[in-house]
């Protein structure tokens, strides 16, 4: 019998501890290790990941965000997802009620508070992709981004938005959504139709 008991508490202790503890940081913030730290020069960032052959993504966060939690603990988490990016881009983090000081492409210095508001951003976690090289024109990080991920979303959406800017998606005529819908049909064929994307 006791060994019963204490059984059913060691699975019950390990069913209410998360499967993968991801840091937390001082400003609240999930981090991963693998995230760049930076002095939030967005035009050189991009340079700095151009030159190790990456793409810079931007992801912004803040502190008690349930969503930015899962994305660290169910998505990155997953070694496919991790490693693909790991490999093709280069990720720095921004807290959307920070202070840290930002330099946008477009020149101006602000903190990281302020950029949110200038990008408009009301979603946490939001993804900013970048484009391969830093806009000449004057233009926000926002106004040159290639592309946006607002939000959380399940895994193979995920990939596929990373993979999809990775693959300049963007440039063509098949835009993300159709995209997606192709590569999901694509998945489905080769399970043989089954169910559970």
């Amino acid at each position: 019998m006791r060994k019963f008991l204490f059984l059913t508490l060691v699975w019950i202790v390990l069913a209410l501890v998360p499967a993968s503890a991801v840091e937390i940081g001082d400003d609240g913030l999930h981090k991963e290790e693998w995230f760049s730290l930076t002095f939030k020069d967005i035009a050189e960032d991009i340079q700095t990941a151009r030159e190790n052959g990456k793409r810079l993504a931007l992801i912004v966060e803040q502190r008690g965000c349930i969503y930015c939690k899962e994305i660290h603990e169910k998505v990155l988490t997953d070694p496919e997802v991790r490693d693909y990016i790991k490999e093709h881009f280069m990720v720095v983090q921004y807290n959307l009620h920070g202070a840290e000081e930002v330099t946008d492409t477009d020149g101006e210095v602000l903190t990281e508070k302020e950029a949110g508001r200038k990008w408009r951003l009301l979603f946490t976690p939001t993804i900013i992709f970048l484009p391969e090289d830093p806009p000449e024109d004057g233009s926000s990080a926002m106004e040159a981004a290639v592309s946006v991920m607002p939000g959380a979303f399940k895994r193979n959406t995920f990939l596929e938005m990373f993979v999809w800017v990775n693959d300049k998606g963007y440039e063509g005529e098949e835009g993300f959504q159709d995209y997606y819908n192709r590569r999901w049909r694509e998945r489905q064929a080769e399970k043989g139709g089954e169910a559970g994307d």
